[in-house]
């Protein structure tokens, strides 16, 4: 077995169908981690591992992980839709780079534009624009160009410091090595904290444009102040920074 899929839900989701689709022929295995406990009847040709409660994302993909075999393992958000060709395409080009321990693909929103999902690892000063009302007045998202990597449109594979966590494709070794996401991580910050490991521990991560996901990216903590999702987000870079304290020497 090659290739296993996990997808964790925590409440109905509309687009789930369309992402189960997309990704029965082109995996071994598919599973879904249902987060709260009666949410969703099983799908057909879907292996469903229910919660007794909820538990976070992280703790979530980590279950799903386990309880697949193989080589490598996509981990997507329901709210995504690969093209017909994307897991082979990074399937492909991770076999041929025995050090990719993480790859994504391009992701676009519904209306074909272009997302951003490459970037570079966060610094204090733009997080503090990122992550509070700052960015009403600061629009990081059209000034922090090198953050989001938005004047890079690259149209061959491209080393990454982080890959956004909607769709990732990754080896089984890397994550055994890593000890698989942190569970600590409520929500927000899992992906940068696997990455940084990663980066850590010698593995590359690359973004293979080739490979196309559509994402229904919500962005409900970029565009709304003090939600519940804001206070996980603040939570995830307090976890992040007493990890890695030295990135607060990245102004």
């Amino acid at each position: 077995m090659s290739v296993s899929a996990v997808v964790v839900v925590h409440d109905p989701e509309p687009e789930l169908e369309r992402c189960l689709a997309s990704l029965r022929p082109q995996v071994d295995e598919l599973v879904l981690v249902a987060n709260r406990p009666g949410s969703l009847e099983a799908p057909p040709n879907v292996r469903v591992i229910e919660n007794d409660q909820p538990l976070g994302f992280a703790a979530n993909v980590n279950r799903g992980v386990a309880a697949t075999q193989g080589e490598f393992v996509v981990v997507a958000n329901p709210d995504t839709e690969a093209a017909p060709d994307a897991v082979g395409i990074l399937h492909e080009f991770a076999l041929g780079r025995p050090r990719c321990g993480i790859a994504g693909p391009q992701l676009r929103y519904p209306d074909g534009r272009w997302q951003p999902s490459r970037r570079r690892f966060p610094t204090v000063s733009g997080t503090l624009v990122r992550r509070t009302p700052l960015r009403f007045l600061l629009r990081p998202q059209e000034r922090q160009r090198d953050h989001y990597l938005l004047d890079e449109r690259p149209e061959s594979p491209v080393e990454a410091d982080w890959l956004l966590g909607a769709f990732l494709f990754m080896r089984r070794e890397t994550l055994a090595e890593l000890g698989g996401f942190d569970e600590r991580f409520p929500l927000y910050g899992e992906d940068i904290d696997l990455c940084y490991r990663a980066a850590k521990a010698g593995w590359e991560r690359w973004y293979v444009p080739h490979a196309l996901v559509t994402h229904r990216y919500a962005a409900v903590i970029d565009r709304r102040f003090l939600t519940r999702r804001t206070l996980w987000h603040w939570r995830g870079i307090a976890r992040f920074v007493r990890k890695h304290p030295e990135r607060l020497r990245e102004l």
